[in-house]
């Protein structure tokens, strides 16, 4: 790990000046406090309510249902960008303070994948149901099924099949799932994660989202991460795992951020120029922080009284 240790020399130096503020002392953190991928402050604030009532789960699944039911955002939910042929698939999973998970993958005609996914963990014995069989419980469970292919995003589609060019480089528009982290005044952490995936995907085609220890993982014995951007660098990398795994050694959640990306980059150094992975942790005392590769990636940050959007750091700046 000599690459990455040598990495973080005078890391201090590089937190941002909220985050250091934060960092007076590991019972000084606000808590309940909800950190999300992209800038989602009424979604935030939604989850902060039901975290502040006593339910991590509600907080999360209230706070990504918001995101999901717009239909101005094209990358979760309803409005979603549709894959090559034209269908709106969606993924989400769901994760909590007792290692217990939930998750739903090429899942179509349901708006609301983060709350099938719970459903998957609370009421069934598996992790992961997938296509139809995750359309017919969620069918079972009482869901409708919807039109998921807005008409905007209908119009963007037909346009784009006029070159149907395939070009996953930097673009945030392709790279805006949100993921969701929440702490209570408890210390216990859950998370959750949605997206309809990479705008005009090849038929089938799951990325991260879905995958626990790829898109999300929560240990409530250290904390939690979630990923954004590029989904087959993500899986590669198992990094939302690899960022939690980072914090057990004794990184802050910056610096374990910082490293997952690294540990991408090696991974990837013919390629991870053209391309954006993020992420954002939050450890067990409230700590947060978030790094990607390139410039662009921002996260929010939610508790009493504050409730602001932030630009992370990045390799490439």
């Amino acid at each position: 790990m000599g690459t990455i240790a040598a990495s973080f020399a005078g890391c201090d130096s590089i937190v941002n000046s909220e985050n250091q503020k934060s960092k007076e002392g590991p019972k000084g953190i606000p808590t309940p406090l909800i950190i999300s991928t992209w800038p989602h402050i009424l979604d935030n604030q939604i989850a902060l309510k039901s975290v502040q009532e006593g339910n991590l789960l509600d907080g999360i699944e209230k706070g990504i249902n918001n995101v999901e039911n717009n239909p101005l955002d094209q990358s979760v939910g309803i409005g979603g960008r549709p894959d090559r042929s034209g269908i709106v698939t969606l993924d989400a999973c769901i994760m909590d303070k007792e290692h217990r998970a939930g998750s739903v993958c090429y899942l179509k005609d349901i708006k609301n994948p983060i709350s099938v996914a719970r459903l998957v963990m609370e009421d069934t014995p598996h992790v992961i149901l997938a296509g139809d069989g995750a359309l017919q419980f969620a069918l079972d469970k009482g869901f409708q099924k919807e039109n998921l292919l807005t008409e905007k995003s209908k119009a963007e589609y037909v346009e784009w099949l006029k070159t149907a060019e395939y070009k996953p480089k930097v673009n945030v528009e392709l790279h805006d799932t949100i993921g969701m982290l929440a702490i209570d005044q408890n210390g216990d952490i859950s998370g959750g994660c949605s997206t309809s995936g990479l705008g005009y995907k090849m038929q089938g085609r799951v990325g991260d989202s879905p995958i626990i220890g790829a898109g999300l993982f929560v240990d409530n014995e250290v904390g939690a991460a979630t990923a954004t951007g590029m989904g087959e660098l993500v899986l590669t990398t198992l990094g939302s795992f690899l960022t939690v795994e980072f914090m057990r050694q004794g990184m802050s959640p910056l610096e374990a951020c910082k490293a997952a990306v690294i540990r991408t980059i090696e991974k990837n150094k013919d390629s991870y120029k053209e391309m954006q992975v993020g992420y954002v942790a939050l450890d067990k005392y409230g700590r947060y922080g978030a790094y990607s590769i390139q410039p662009g990636f921002q996260y929010t940050v939610t508790y009493e009284n504050h409730n602001k959007v932030y630009d992370a750091q990045s390799y490439s700046s």
